[in-house]
């Protein structure tokens, strides 16, 4: 487990995109933390970093927005659902544990379903009005991601 804490909105998607940087193909992104603790910054930095030209925020309205990148990527926003069976309908599986990037927001609603691969990102509110804190938790596939995010800066 991994703890950093970003002191703005603009250190927060520039960490995302270190990570988008360096994801791979069938990686597993999952965001947790409550309204406005900076899941959307994270992951428009996040889709950045993956070679995603885009505009808007989180997929709220939309469960499931498909991107290519330089991977194709699944951003996933599950805040609407009752329960993870709702996801059966969208045959999450193909996309859960296929080649692309899935960014999912509010994961903690479908840990179930997760495969046994993936990387936790907690995010929440910090002392300063922008500061957040950012707890990464990872199987062994994301190991060598966290030591090296361990040394990377990401102030301005």
């Amino acid at each position: 487990m991994y703890t950093r804490t970003t002191h703005s909105p603009a250190e927060t998607r520039r960490l995302g995109r270190w990570l988008g940087e360096r994801l791979q193909a069938g990686d597993f992104v999952a965001l947790v933390g409550d309204l406005g603790a900076g899941k959307t910054h994270l992951s428009g930095g996040i889709l950045t970093g993956l070679g995603v030209e885009r505009t808007g925020g989180s997929p709220t309205f939309t469960l499931l927005w498909e991107y290519e990148g330089r991977l194709p990527v699944y951003h996933w926003d599950v805040y609407r659902l009752h329960s993870p069976d709702e996801l059966d309908d969208l045959g999450y599986e193909e996309y859960f544990y296929g080649d692309g990037v899935n960014l999912v927001e509010w994961a903690d609603r479908v840990a179930a379903l997760w495969p046994e691969e993936y990387l936790r990102i907690d995010l929440t509110y910090g002392p300063g009005e922008e500061e957040r804190v950012l707890t990464f938790a990872g199987t062994e596939r994301y190991a060598k991601l966290l030591e090296d995010l361990n040394d990377a800066d990401f102030s301005a």
